[in-house]
């Protein structure tokens, strides 16, 4: 009689166990409004498949947030990344989603304002010593100007979103060096790489100081830079010079998704 009584207990015991395990498994299964923000790294520049609506912002269903959201079936999913986004167009355009019941933001900004692009432009172009000053240009930019830009993004965010996880997202180095490789001298490559860095560590240093996670996809995309042989990132595209220096499909699902995974 002790036995079965004792049994008894030990099921009733297991079975509400298992009612709390099924009850909170059910709802990481169905996580809550997903914002997507940020430039064309969020927005998916350079993995094809556009959103036809997206117009000149080229929103990709290759781009990391895209595949999350399909993964993941949030109850609801904002796209709203552009490309060529700085960060007074994401405070301008894309975040009228965001609300108290915003459960995950996800972001990439803030290598259009240091001059991404000029700085590219500048060291395809140009010698090694112009590429050095156009990039130590950007990193005085980094230093003065943008940390103060990232704070209004992110408070704003906060303001907006008050309850939501908020992930940042960085960049990835550009090449592998010590590699034979055509295009840009290794002292150009180096340098672009430490530009790379160099802002990582700004925009990361900004992100814990607004208490948000910091998604460095540098690991993720070591071993396929360009000069790799296995290269996640476009090089120049004389045919679609916008697809320069940005993520494959590959990269965005290799690369960006799984830090977007773990960090969500």
């Amino acid at each position: 009689m002790r036995r079965s009584r004792i049994a008894a207990y030990v099921s009733s015991l297991l079975l509400a166990a298992g009612t709390v395990l099924t009850g909170a498994g059910a709802a990481q299964a169905a996580p809550g409004p997903y914002v997507a923000l940020g430039d064309s790294y969020a927005s998916g520049v350079g993995a094809g498949s556009y959103i036809g609506s997206s117009g000149d912002c080229k929103r990709s269903t290759k781009a990391h947030p895209y595949l999350w959201a399909a993964a993941n079936s949030p109850s609801s999913f904002a796209f709203t990344a552009c490309s060529g986004a700085r960060t007074g167009d994401v405070l301008a355009n894309q975040m009228g989603p965001l609300s108290s019941s915003t459960a995950l933001v996800s972001i990439s900004v803030g290598g259009n304002d240091a001059g991404f692009a000029d700085v590219m432009t500048t060291c395809v172009l140009q010698s090694d010593s112009s590429c050095i000053s156009r990039i130590n240009t950007a990193k005085a930019y980094v230093d003065s100007t943008l940390p103060g830009k990232l704070d209004s993004v992110y408070s704003a965010i906060r303001a907006k979103a008050p309850s939501a996880r908020v992930v940042v997202l960085g960049y990835p180095r550009f090449y592998k060096l010590g590699q034979a490789c055509l295009g840009l001298s290794e002292t150009k490559r180096k340098a672009i790489n430490d530009a790379a860095d160099y802002l990582d560590a700004a925009v990361a240093r900004r992100a814990a100081a607004h208490s948000f996670t910091f998604g460095d996809v540098r690991t993720t995309f070591t071993g396929h830079e360009i000069c790799s042989g296995s290269s996640w990132l476009h090089s120049v595209n004389w045919l679609n010079i916008g697809d320069s220096y940005h993520p494959t499909a590959a990269g965005q699902s290799g690369g960006y998704l799984p830090v977007l995974n773990s960090a969500a």
